[in-house]
């Protein structure tokens, strides 16, 4: 049986404020989920100390670089990250896609790069609302998938995460249909071969308190990747308690 997965995507958001207020309001008692907290990166170490303090939650990163080390200023690499004990790593959010440029190819890379310094990639995979008009959600997102697939052997998704989000649903308010989402889960999974009954399959989306536990029950929906509703503490534990 899959353990449910929630992972919170704080963006670029916050302070060293908001990120102390935040774990001394979060209330995990009852949460049967793992749980991860992705800040950015200059509250890595503040969160990798209230993880070990607390030990009811995972530590990630947003991003990494794909080189292990060099003149790459900006960058962050694997080794970085583990130096603060993350055990988990965002790699082609939509934001990235889109805003930046960073193509399937490059998310591949990174993927190889997390997995191979020994941290669990959260891979993220999803269409446009262009593309969904134009039916080709299962297209785009097998060509994501294939991108990694054609640089990893398949034992390599044993170790990852995928996230489903369509991107015309994060930070709108809507959200695909619990039918809909489950239908591109299945299809994901049947994408991943013999290893597809194992991997946590994410859904990411203007995921909330009132509709998490109606997606969470679908058969192939392992938890969430949660952008603004993982500001709120109280609203993040409460989508946390909606898996199990």
């Amino acid at each position: 049986m899959r353990t449910p997965l929630l992972a919170a995507n704080w963006k670029m958001n916050g302070s060293r404020e908001f990120a102390e207020r935040f774990f001394t309001e979060l209330n995990l008692e009852g949460v049967k989920s793992g749980v991860v907290v992705c800040p950015s990166f200059p509250y890595l170490g503040l969160v990798a100390d209230a993880a070990e303090k607390s030990g009811g939650f995972s530590l990630g990163a947003q991003d990494l670089s794909q080189e292990p080390k060099g003149a790459f200023t900006g960058e962050v690499s694997a080794s970085m990250l583990l130096d603060w004990n993350t055990r988990y790593v965002i790699v082609g959010h939509s934001e990235r896609r889109s805003l930046y440029g960073e193509t399937s190819e490059l998310v591949a890379k990174k993927f190889v790069a997390a997995q191979e310094a020994g941290l669990t990639p959260i891979l993220c995979v999803g269409e446009t609302l262009e593309e969904r008009e134009q039916e080709r959600t299962l297209e785009v997102v097998a060509e994501q998938l294939q991108a990694v697939a054609d640089i990893i052997d398949s034992a390599g998704w044993k170790q990852s995460v995928i996230a489903y989000e369509p991107v015309w649903a994060i930070g709108t308010g809507k959200t695909a249909t619990p039918d809909e989402a489950q239908a591109v889960h299945a299809f994901i999974r049947s994408q991943l071969g013999d290893l597809g009954a194992e991997v946590q399959i994410l859904y990411g989306g203007s995921v909330k308190s009132a509709n998490a536990r109606e997606l969470f029950a679908q058969a192939d929906i392992d938890g969430a990747l949660v952008g603004g509703a993982s500001l709120d503490a109280g609203e993040f534990a409460e989508i946390c308690r909606a898996a199990v």
